[in-house]
């Protein structure tokens, strides 16, 4: 067994490390900004209920996401994530979070960080597959979920499993403030889907391309830019997790 204290990023770090690896079990403490993964799998933040799961929870295999992307440098590079990934404004509100203070938490960094980098970001035209289906036009961001919290605690996708095979794919067209701001208080409950600017697909294999390089994000981690090719590796993760009732 293999314990994680930290966050999103010391998950996706580890996770990278032993992906299909089956004779590790991964238990996780949750600290660090966001622990949205931890979220989604339903184990505990307070740390002896997360030491009761790691030395006697059940174990759950669940898929990963491999993403093949551009570095910074231009290069050609593919990582694992765990939770969640996308492109697009997310991957730059992702970066501003992680260079900002987290003294008062991950959700207040997050919701900083969005409003921060929205007031600046523009739009592009985006070409987006979700298998078999494709879509094109101004996209705010496409999110690729593996599990169903990320960003500090957005159930972007409420309805994500992170052991059915599949991505859940949103995408967010092109918004305004004040869709943003009725919007996001929304996402916290689940509660704002469907949205008439908002899309959500399912699939194994999501694409993402524009005319300029879009940032990226992998668990809260910035590795690159578009274009990106992000596909479902399943149950290459052995995880502990709260016993059934």
């Amino acid at each position: 067994m293999l314990v994680v204290v930290g966050g999103d990023g010391s998950v996706n770090e580890v996770a990278n490390a032993i992906a299909g690896d089956e004779r590790v079990e991964l238990a996780v403490v949750a600290r660090g900004t966001g622990w949205d993964f931890a979220r989604s799998l339903g184990i505990p933040r307070r740390l002896a209920d997360a030491a009761r799961v790691a030395l006697g929870g059940d174990v759950r295999a669940i898929d990963l996401g491999r993403a093949d992307f551009r570095t910074w440098a231009g290069e050609e590079a593919s990582a694992y994530f765990a939770n969640a990934a996308s492109a697009g404004m997310s991957g730059a509100i992702a970066q501003r979070a992680n260079e900002t203070t987290k003294a008062l938490g991950g959700k207040v960094s997050y919701l900083w960080a969005t409003f921060a980098v929205f007031a600046r970001w523009q739009n592009t035209a985006v070409e987006v597959a979700v298998d078999d289906e494709r879509r094109d036009g101004q996209m705010h961001d496409v999110v690729v979920a593996n599990g169903r919290y990320l960003a500090g605690g957005m159930r972007l996708c409420p309805e994500a499993a992170p052991d059915d095979g599949v991505f859940d794919a949103l995408l967010i067209g092109d918004l305004t403030k004040r869709d943003l701001l009725v919007t996001m208080p929304k996402t916290y409950r689940g509660s704002h889907l469907p949205h008439p600017k908002a899309e959500l697909l399912r699939g194994r294999v999501v694409t993402v391309d524009a005319p300029e390089p879009l940032p990226i994000q992998l668990d809260g981690e910035q590795p690159g830019t578009t274009p990106v090719r992000f596909e479902v590796v399943p149950r290459a993760l052995r995880v502990r997790v709260p016993r059934t009732p």
